[in-house]
């Protein structure tokens, strides 16, 4: 069927940083499942074994890359690495990130710089070095950025963490004007309230998880394969008039505020 093959990423080239658990795993078996060849990055090869294993048992192509995305050097040899074992290099998925919940009060410069570098800095050199090779080689692209809820709300005690995923959705329509003539795409995905070891910290409060299941109209909080096919559609055809929107995937949260 031809609506099908709108979604098909037979042939493509996929990165996906942090991608060793949770929301970056499950996107690089998505993407995998659709058809793309997929390179998974995250701190340690180590920590990578069991995305790798995954995908080739599957049936799919999958790399892994050594990257700490707050050193812009290697954003740079990673992605370059990624596009030589590939063959080419057409998807970027930008998941790598970190959190830590503070009182405003108490941040330092540390926490900061960590959380912003790791978020906004990393994402922006990554893509940067994606579009560099997507450029060069003369294909287009796809760019998705992993947004947050905190893009669009303020949230206590999570304002270097918020500061990194505005700036981030702001790269994003900056992004998209800019490399539109070169055929590349940039898109942003915006989780709501999923439970990865990022977040448990939250989750292990009943009273939250209570309070909050309250505030989303579908009740429930979001289970990762929830946000596979909007990954699959923000990398294929089927989104190729689409550039510079965010989609948040929250069980109607925003949409109730």
């Amino acid at each position: 069927m031809r609506n099908a093959s709108l979604f098909d990423l037979s042939g493509r080239k996929a990165l996906v940083t942090g991608a060793s658990r949770g929301i970056g795993r499950g996107i690089a078996e998505a993407l995998s499942a659709a058809g793309a060849a997929v390179a998974v990055t995250a701190r340690s090869l180590a920590s990578l074994q069991e995305t790798t294993a995954a995908i080739r048992a599957a049936g799919g192509v999958a790399h892994a890359i050594a990257l700490n995305v707050t050193d812009v050097a290697r954003c740079r040899a990673a992605t370059a690495e990624a596009a030589s074992l590939l063959g080419g290099l057409d998807i970027l998925v930008n998941n790598a990130g970190m959190e830590e919940v503070r009182p405003s009060l108490d941040v330092d410069e540390a926490l900061w710089d960590r959380i912003v570098d790791t978020n906004l800095k990393g994402a922006f050199f990554c893509a940067q070095a994606a579009a560099r090779h997507m450029r060069d080689a003369g294909r287009p692209g796809a760019i998705i950025n992993m947004c947050s809820l905190t893009s669009e709300v303020g949230i206590p005690t999570a304002v270097p963490y918020g500061s990194s995923k505005s700036g981030l959705l702001g790269m994003t329509r900056a992004l998209s004007a800019e490399w539109a003539g070169l055929g590349i795409r940039v898109n942003a995905i915006a989780p709501g309230y999923f439970r990865t070891a990022m977040t448990e910290v939250f989750y292990a409060d009943e009273g939250w998880q209570q309070s909050m299941l309250a505030k989303i109209p579908q009740h429930r909080f979001g289970d990762l394969s929830d946000l596979h096919g909007i990954a699959v559609f923000l990398a294929s055809d089927a989104s190729a008039y689409i550039t510079g929107q965010c989609f948040p995937v929250d069980g109607g949260f925003l949409a109730s505020i």
